[in-house]
């Protein structure tokens, strides 16, 4: 049995558009606890330390499945980004971002009985259009609470495309898993066919 340990909707939503058949058990973890000061200075590692930590808790608990943890981090002017907690955060940080450049991180790992077989992160590069103020405040308004959830306060695969003026990287990395990867090493362990 594949098992997805995570709640995220994009997670599931990419895993069932390139047919994976899976389960969905949300880890518990004490993310804030792994998010050190020295972790954040490296942002790529630590999407691979929480995507692992995701994927061991759940197949602890799960033996024998195939068990897949993610998670990502959004690197900006030399800092991380977290989720915004209301709408005017949303809306201050997509004006801070607006004309510039961040990176998003995403890291995927793959558990079984309690250990990690397999682990990958990708970069997303990044680069907003200086978008007028009438703009971001319809797309705002059209997006609504639903980017609360997101890191960087947009969802890639809808209106937030238009946010961008250039972008390095995979969708499904974007939106917070890097699939490519994760498909192959699917098939490597026999848990998809090859």
């Amino acid at each position: 049995m594949i098992v997805l340990a995570s709640a995220s909707a994009a997670r599931r939503r990419i895993l069932e558009e390139a047919g994976v058949g899976f389960e969905v058990d949300p880890a518990d973890i004490d993310e804030a606890a792994l998010k050190t000061p020295a972790a954040r200075r490296d942002p790529a590692a630590l999407c691979l330390t929480l995507a692992s930590a995701k994927a061991v808790e759940v197949s602890r608990r799960r033996p024998g499945d195939w068990v897949i943890g993610s998670d990502q981090i959004l690197a900006f002017d030399g800092g991380l980004v977290t989720k915004a907690r209301s709408m005017a955060e949303a809306r201050a940080r997509l004006v801070e971002m607006r004309g510039r450049d961040h990176v998003l991180w995403s890291g995927v790992a793959l558990a079984r009985d309690g250990a990690v077989v397999w682990s990958e992160h990708e970069p997303a590069r990044m680069k907003m259009r200086d978008f007028s103020d009438a703009f971001l405040d319809a797309y705002l308004a059209a997006e609504g609470q639903r980017l609360l959830a997101t890191v960087g306060c947009y969802r890639i695969e809808g209106r937030g495309a238009q946010l961008f003026a250039q972008v390095d990287g995979a969708q499904a990395t974007i939106m917070g898993m890097p699939l490519w990867p994760l498909l192959e090493a699917l098939r490597t362990v026999g848990a998809l066919p090859a």
